[in-house]
């Protein structure tokens, strides 16, 4: 992975946060956080950027994006779907949820759904085992799912966009 970080016009909008954080010991979880929200996700020649701009190795930061479910080293749909294969959605029929999402999406883990609006990941936890099999959408936590309901929610969203 190599960065232009001569033409860091292309990350600008970071600036300030990196001027607020670079400097501060265990702030790159934030940095991070903060750039993947701008940008989307969190590109190579982004991730050399910060590193540069931080002092902090490459293979350091890289570690950070790959441990943490919640960074993604590559572009997602509009929407995000996060389906929960822990062991109590695992038990409670998480398989078949799965499932439901890759059948009425057409689409395989991790692939953006050729309109746009749709990726979905699988998670290892969402924390949400009373609410099993369960998914988030965005920021929105869905429990309880049948292939039915996941059918009825993702035609939803598909309606608003």
């Amino acid at each position: 992975m190599s960065c232009d970080c001569k033409n860091n016009n292309n990350y600008a909008e970071l600036e300030p946060c990196l001027e607020k954080y670079a400097d501060t010991e265990g702030s790159l979880i934030t940095i991070l956080q903060n750039a993947q929200e701008l940008y989307g996700f969190l590109s190579p020649d982004l991730l050399s950027f910060i590193a540069k701009r931080t002092n902090i190795k490459l293979a350091k930061i890289m570690g950070v994006v790959t441990f943490y479910a919640q960074f993604r080293t590559k572009p997602t749909g509009k929407h995000l779907i996060l389906l929960c294969q822990g062991t109590a959605c695992h038990v409670n029929g998480s398989a078949e949820i799965e499932e439901a999402v890759k059948e009425h999406l057409s689409v395989a883990e991790g692939d953006i759904t050729p309109n746009g609006l749709f990726t979905y990941n699988n998670v290892a936890c969402l924390g949400c085992c009373s609410l099993s099999p369960v998914m988030m959408i965005g920021d929105k936590t869905y429990g309880n799912l049948t292939k039915e309901k996941v059918v009825g929610i993702l035609k939803e969203i598909e309606v608003q966009g």
